[in-house]
């Protein structure tokens, strides 16, 4: 079902049958070589739009919210990794190009038209791997629910990254890596014009609230999270985001 009520947009929707089809072969593959455990699938609606939400510790977190989540998901991905084979196979497996470090409108539209057709968004407010704490917040996830009213989902990832490893870093062999959906947020649909106020605001709420539910995902498996990276172990374009961040998010200034 197309929503008539939803933002129009001129963007078609990304790829879908190699998401579908790839899928199950990456399940499969990731669980002979991981303990993957998954919790609270059932706070994913089964049908209508939404946004997934996570923090991001480590460089298997992507394609851990592709493959295991109970819908297919077309995820905001650093248009960095979009170059040769493995960009390639990120544009036909559906996955959506963003530029961190200037606008990016046409990944705006592309969200917009997966969410318009009932489709999945994922996105890392965060911006880069971390901590996955969430003390960096940037307020994509709750402009997108503000303008559709799409409930976000929040997911945490625990176990992606070992604690004090460089960000692409892979845990070994054989280690248990949880992945935590929590209880869906939601604010009603704002037309346009929205305020840069109703957006922060609404950021606001969403980042307490995932802060709230990355505590209970922590509780629940009796993990913690990984802690910071090691001084000069994050890539150039994560040293490039953090010398320069746009104004797009709860960043060096701080959070609520």
């Amino acid at each position: 079902m197309i929503h008539a009520e939803l933002p129009r947009s001129s963007e078609r929707h990304p790829p879908r049958q190699m998401l579908h089809r790839l899928r199950p072969l990456v399940r499969a593959v990731v669980r002979q070589r991981y303990d993957v455990r998954v919790a609270g699938e059932s706070h994913l609606p089964t049908h209508g739009p939404a946004l997934l939400a996570a923090n991001h510790i480590g460089a298997l977190d992507g394609p851990l919210l592709a493959a295991f989540s109970p819908r297919p998901v077309h995820a905001l991905t650093k248009h960095e990794m979009f170059t040769g084979r493995a960009g390639r196979l990120l544009l036909r497996s559906g996955q959506i190009p963003l530029n961190r470090f200037d606008p990016d409108p046409r990944a705006i539209r592309t969200c917009l038209r997966v969410l318009r057709e009932d489709g999945v968004v994922g996105i890392f407010p965060e911006g880069k791997r971390g901590a996955g704490d969430l003390s960096r917040f940037h307020h994509g996830a709750a402009y997108l629910a503000l303008v559709t009213g799409a409930p976000v989902v929040p997911v945490t990832f625990l176990g992606t990254r070992p604690a004090g490893a460089a960000s692409s870093a892979l845990p070994p062999r054989g280690d248990r890596v949880d992945i935590v959906f929590g209880s869906s947020w939601q604010v009603q649909q704002q037309p346009w014009p929205r305020r840069r106020e109703q957006v922060l605001h609404a950021s606001a709420l969403l980042l307490e609230h995932m802060r709230g539910e990355l505590d209970r995902a922590c509780a629940l498996t009796g993990r913690a999270l990984p802690g910071p990276l090691p001084a000069g172990k994050t890539d150039s374009e994560s040293d490039r985001a953090t010398d320069n961040d746009p104004d797009t998010g709860f960043v060096k200034r701080g959070t609520p």
